[in-house]
């Protein structure tokens, strides 16, 4: 069993920064991906970005690409999004999750066997 603890989310005009960090515990594997989605009002949940346990493999959403940096502190067993030129769009609850399989790229909600109770993100123009 994985438990994941989202925290870091708040308030901030656009161009600003958050970091949000995931902390885990629980046996993770060097396979497992710790990803982040996040989901607006009224939307569906969308993939944001994605980190390999073993830290060899990430993957980002077009819609983050170069704004957004995941990472990972094996020490602290806590992955982070770092989020820089947040805009508007980027509102949503942000959630991270644990895929327990080998997936090669895992971008659906459910290749992911674990999730936390999110975090709010709010991006003021």
């Amino acid at each position: 069993q994985v438990q994941l603890v989202e925290s870091g989310g708040g308030s901030v005009q656009a161009g600003g920064s958050l970091r949000l960090s995931c902390t885990t515990s629980g046996r993770i594997f060097g396979w497992y991906s710790i990803g982040w989605f996040r989901q607006a009002p009224g939307k569906e949940r969308e993939f944001v970005a994605l980190i390999r346990w073993s830290g060899d493999f990430l993957y980002y959403a077009d819609s983050v690409k170069g704004r957004f940096t995941i990472s990972k502190d094996s020490a602290k067993n806590t992955v982070y999004l770092e989020m820089d030129s947040l805009r508007p769009e980027d509102t949503a609850s942000y959630y991270c999750a644990a895929d327990r399989t080998a997936s090669t790229s895992p971008t659906r909600q459910y290749d992911y066997d674990y999730w936390g109770q999110g975090t709010q993100v709010t991006v003021s123009s």
